[in-house]
């Protein structure tokens, strides 16, 4: 199966536009698929990409906390997406706490106005990834990102009262139509260059958290699975032997420039993953929050 799995990976590739690749010191490659989370060609890109390298690992923009949607079929995440409820309300801030419940509730609340409006639900890209890593052999799946509490927690400790209050009150009355062709939009490099100044601009201190610092934990997580492979041996006093790993990646679009930018850099995550309190900044409110879940 190994010999064969080696036989059908390409030399060099046909690969989508979307995909960056990249490479460590001791040789393995890693190929970044940037998708959309509600994008029908990004499920396409993700199947093509695996299908031509025939990875080792496969590693999601998934935590341990969202990956039920991996092995629920579309109809009833369709459903799920569109139906929050008290029940749900309740079970957010039991898990993270009020304010972080509260938040992840109404950035739900985006995700299921953007899925009302497409039809579509959201992480299909993922999924993929899923099927396809089980019909290669001896390919491993990996979560890659942070654990979403960690993520909710940190992004409202950077917020003072009253920028909590307006991120909400945004939140709650955020009803701009989208269509197929604006998500496909956001898989554009230079419109997504423009989209994230944009952002940054508003959101400062909910852009490092919710994107940069999550930028550095998949980067981590990438690099990590590219670590080179043992070969089967025939007895253990047959000498080790090790090859370097092909990895693909699947990660939303604008993490895509992030990992890129760390990728040479020696990375710690510890920092990343602490819950103490991050003193707020001053920062504006409106525009572009529906392309966080979109994109991010």
């Amino acid at each position: 199966l190994l010999e064969m799995k080696m036989k059908k990976r390409q030399k060099k590739p046909a690969l989508p536009s979307t995909v960056t690749e990249l490479d460590t010191e001791d040789g393995s490659k890693v190929y970044v698929v940037g998708t959309a989370h509600f994008s029908d060609s990004s499920k396409k890109d993700v199947v093509k990409t695996i299908q031509e390298v025939q990875p080792d690992v496969v590693v999601v923009e998934l935590c341990q906390y969202r990956v039920s949607m991996l092995k629920m079929d579309e109809k009833t995440l369709l459903k799920e997406a569109k139906e929050i409820n008290l029940e749900k309300l309740q079970q957010a801030i039991k898990q993270n706490g009020v304010m972080s419940g509260l938040m992840q509730m109404l950035l739900l609340k985006v995700s299921a106005h953007i899925t009302e409006q497409l039809g579509m639900a959201p992480g299909g890209e993922f999924r993929e990834a899923f099927k396809e890593a089980s019909k290669v052999p001896f390919c491993k799946f990996h979560l890659g990102d942070r654990p979403i509490p960690v993520t909710f927690k940190r992004a409202i400790a950077a917020l003072s009262f009253w920028q909590k209050v307006k991120l909400a009150w945004g939140l709650c009355f955020l009803s701009d139509p989208i269509s197929k062709d604006d998500v496909e939009k956001c898989k554009q490099k230079d419109l997504l260059e423009q989209m994230m100044a944009e952002m940054i601009g508003e959101f400062p201190d909910l852009h490092r958290t919710i994107v940069s610092e999550r930028d550095i934990y998949l980067t981590y997580m990438l690099k990590q699975a590219a670590k080179q492979i043992e070969l089967p041996r025939a007895s253990e006093t047959e000498p080790r032997k090790y090859i370097p790993a092909v990895v693909v990646g699947v990660v939303g679009m604008g993490h895509v420039p992030g990992i890129e930018k760390n990728w040479n850099s020696d990375l710690n995550i510890q920092e990343i993953m602490r819950l103490d309190p991050v003193k707020p900044q001053r920062l504006g409110f409106k525009k572009c929050i529906r392309d966080y879940s979109v994109t991010w």
